[in-house]
């Protein structure tokens, strides 16, 4: 489909805000801060761009990184690995790029050429770093498939990258396969983490010299193919993104450069990134090789679930964390329900409303709109730190400064307080097709709300229907087509329609407004954008999932799933016995404080936009059940089919 295009016109030219100086550069030491050229259209800013911070990549590949880390830091700790004791042993420079070698000589052993495609089906586990080193190493293009993909999706990304080999963690992901291996003809290969057999790869080679890595690394270039990453298909069947080594080092480079309080500034603690989303995902990846690029000591851990992450925050104690907004907003909302239980939750209360206005007060200094924190805002955050926020940083290891988070909006209201608690959020906004992020928060520059200004080397356009296009370095060289001969360009004329829309403000901070092909259009006509009811709704401590619905219905309505964590606690709390979860949602006093969450969230819309009825579901939206992408994201049409019926009932009494 034809995309809407603006064209600026020479009437009205682009206007500089760079400026020479700035306290990023004052306060990190590191070099200065370039603020977005924006483009005004009929007296909006229609498009923002910020020239690159890093020098365009001519030459080599990311197989390179191990060996000049290697070459230049040998004794340097690039990551650490956790032991079967939960143990966590530091992997030197040296160490990590003789693994990788090792291990590149292994496939190469085993007789995949260069160009083949090599599948990984596993969590986040240090192997999965070491493989994808190897396989560029070997000259292979790696192809993520999710430990949680249903044999279909695996066997889909399989048939279509034309995978030669599969890498899967455990023995049982590669049992569930093997019924489909009739079907996967190219795919010669199958080993298991495990089993050992990344171990044996590195035996089966070793009889190689080290020259023939060597050879296969020098074949390789900016514009060689490194990975195929397949969208998580909430509009339908999948597509793999294939993205160049220089994609990655276009990505890399710059958010390095911009983020330099996490990846270059020097302080008397060690920076450090403890990666738990899915190296599946684009945006684990490309943290993954921003660390390994900058020698930020780098840990794997493999679940999410609080019972096991917790544990590694607090063995592995990070720096910065890589967080979604759902993680973050979990973490403020159990920290509410302890305080709570335990009969704290008016000073909790007081407590974020003070780290609230604090991150608000410190905005407002940085963008030079406000004096900053009085004093009493102050003294007021130097009396809550030890009680309240303090538990919280410790609750993530003790030494956390940073988070970046992505994927989804995060609110200005939770973003200003874990600003006020001493976590600085650098919130991004990105698509697989872009390599991770297009636009980022600039440190010490925050604007809350937004998604930040364009990565350094991106250019961000509004077209006429309002839809976000991007340019630059880090957008994909195509989509991967094994019916037209391999890559089909994606943005032949340098704009890349993401299908998100959004707004750019006057100094070229970005707003997602919604998604283009989720817009609901009432029986009525009224448009309605539902990401911001859903993220207002799903913040709500006793709330897990939202879906707004109303295309082509008389009204907007929703589907809301509960929290298990704060639906226990709201019944201890409430002496309410707990009851199966079909009751439950009839209860009046459970509906009482679902429909004041409503309420408020109605109140950012008009009248025709908001929520007038709602269906609390007996059991939540997973990624098991089709619900969920893997990233957290949902899948409309397949929630609206499993519970049709509820919607339904929405419309007929």
């Amino acid at each position: 489909m034809q995309q809407a295009v603006l064209r600026c016109t020479p009437q009205e030219p682009p206007v500089s805000t760079a400026y020479p100086s700035s306290a990023y550069g004052d306060a990190y030491g590191g070099p200065v801060l370039v603020e977005p050229e924006v483009r005004r259209m009929d007296g909006a800013v229609r498009e923002a761009s910020v020239p690159p911070l890093a020098p365009p990549w001519t030459h080599g590949s990311l197989a390179d990184l191990p060996f000049d880390n290697a070459n230049a830091h040998p004794d340097a700790v690039v990551l650490s690995r956790k032991d079967a004791d939960g143990r966590w042993s530091d992997v030197t420079a040296t160490q990590f790029a003789d693994q990788v070698r090792a291990v590149a000589k292994g496939l190469v052993a085993e007789g995949l050429m260069p160009g083949d495609r090599v599948a990984v089906m596993a969590r986040t586990i240090y192997e999965w770093t070491v493989l994808d080193f190897a396989a560029w190493s070997a000259g292979l293009v790696t192809v993520p498939v999710y430990p949680t993909s249903s044999v279909f999706q695996a066997r889909w990304i399989l048939q279509d990258s034309g995978a030669v080999a599969l890498v899967t963690e455990t023995a049982a992901q590669a049992a569930a396969l093997g019924p489909e291996r009739e079907r996967l003809p190219d795919l010669k290969h199958l080993w298991v983490v495990e089993k050992g057999h990344v171990d044996r790869l590195a035996e089966t080679g070793a009889h190689l010299p080290d020259q023939e890595v060597e050879v296969r690394r020098g074949m390789l270039g900016p514009d060689t193919l490194a990975t195929l990453v397949y969208t998580s298909g909430t509009t339908g069947r999948p597509k793999g993104c294939a993205l160049t080594h220089g994609n990655f080092f276009a990505e890399v480079d710059n958010a390095i450069e911009l983020l330099y309080p996490v990846f270059r500034a020097k302080t008397s603690e060690e920076a450090s990134v403890l990666l738990f989303l899915p190296m599946s995902h684009v945006f684990g990846r490309m943290v993954a090789i921003a660390c390994i690029r900058a020698r930020v000591r780098l840990g794997h851990a493999p679940s999410i679930k609080a019972d096991r992450l917790l544990p590694d925050l607090a063995s592995f104690r990070p720096t910065c964390l890589i967080a979604i907004p759902y993680m973050l907003e979990k973490v403020f909302n159990s920290a509410r329900a302890k305080a709570e239980a335990s009969g704290r939750v008016s000073s909790f209360d007081r407590a974020a409303a003070v780290a609230q206005r604090y991150g608000e007060a410190l905005e407002a200094q940085q963008t030079g709109t406000g004096a900053g924190p009085s004093r009493a805002l102050k003294t007021a955050r130097a009396f809550y730190d030890p009680l309240v926020y303090r538990r919280i940083r410790n609750a993530m290891g003790g030494r956390v400064r940073y988070a970046i988070c992505g994927g989804s909006p995060l609110g200005s209201r939770l973003a200003a307080f874990f600003a006020g608690a001493g976590i600085e959020i650098f919130e991004g906004y990105g698509l697989t097709e872009t390599t991770g992020a297009s636009t980022v928060t600039p440190p010490l520059k925050p604007r809350l709300g937004t998604v930040g200004w364009p990565l350094p080397g991106t250019r961000v356009r509004i077209a006429a229907d309002g839809e976000i296009l991007v340019g630059g370095d880090h957008v994909l060289r195509g989509y991967w087509d094994p019916q037209a001969g391999g890559v089909v360009p994606a943005a032949p004329d340098g704009w890349l329609a993401t299908g998100d829309l959004g707004e750019l403000d006057d100094e070229g901070y970005l707003t997602i407004t919604g998604r283009k092909k989720e817009m609901l259009i009432t029986a009525g006509g009224k448009s309605v954008a539902p990401a911001p009811l859903e993220n207002w709704l799903r913040s709500h401590p006793l709330i897990s999932q939202c879906l707004v619905l109303g295309d082509g219905r008389p009204f907007v309505s929703a589907l809301i799933t509960l929290d298990p964590a704060g639906i226990t606690h709201w019944r201890q709390m409430n002496g309410k016995h707990p009851v199966p979860p079909g009751l439950l949602v009839d209860d009046e006093d459970l509906r009482a404080v679902l429909q004041r969450a409503v309420d408020e969230a109605n109140k950012m819309v008009s009248r025709p936009e908001s929520i007038r009825r709602f269906a609390v579901l007996p059991e939540d939206f997973t990624e098991e059940a089709g619900h969920l992408t893997p990233s957290m994201k949902l899948r409309r049409e397949a929630v609206l089919r499993a519970f049709a019926t509820e919607v339904e009932g929405l419309y007929t009494r």
